[in-house]
């Protein structure tokens, strides 16, 4: 099974900026990642008019659109899935990494900073690490919220060796 890793916390405390640091670092070492965006409002990546958005109009119940650059996929479904459910269609990649999630049952990376929440979303035993901008001494391994090779380094170590 490919390890997953959920990177959470609360609405704009940097969740998309982390992965946007831990990603060129997990590619500069070699890996392949596929990362998982959890939306709970809702989301259409068609535009209306657009074919794929006509053949979904029109009945389709999965939509594949493909190009020499890639592909997108869109289903649609009866209810959410599950992050292990999402998973098991990903092939030929090293890490999962997922925004989101906070509540399934992975390992996760929270991004913190006080003038967000006065509290952690996560208890202590569901943390790999916590990004943060203030030393909270909690027993999980602390990281600035800009260090990218220290994470990694951490990554690596406990689900990629």
């Amino acid at each position: 099974m490919i390890p997953i890793i959920s990177v959470v916390g609360k609405s704009n405390v940097g969740k998309t900026t982390l992965l946007e640091k831990l990603l060129p670092e997990l590619k500069k070492r070699g890996y392949r990642v596929a990362t998982i965006k959890h939306d709970v409002h809702g989301f259409s990546i068609d535009q209306p008019g657009k074919d794929t958005w006509r053949h979904a109009q029109a009945g389709a119940d999965m939509v594949i659109i493909s190009s020499q650059q890639k592909m997108a996929v869109i289903e649609r479904v009866e209810q959410e899935r599950t992050l292990d459910e999402i998973a098991t269609g990903i092939e030929n990649i090293d890490l999962i990494l997922t925004e989101g999630y906070k509540r399934q049952d992975k390992p996760k990376i929270e991004v913190y900073r006080p003038e967000r929440s006065e509290t952690l979303l996560c208890k202590k035993e569901e943390l790999v690490a916590i990004a943060t901008d203030v030393p909270l001494n909690m027993g999980v391994p602390e990281f600035a919220l800009d260090d990218s090779i220290g994470l990694v380094d951490l990554i690596e170590e406990k689900f990629l060796k």
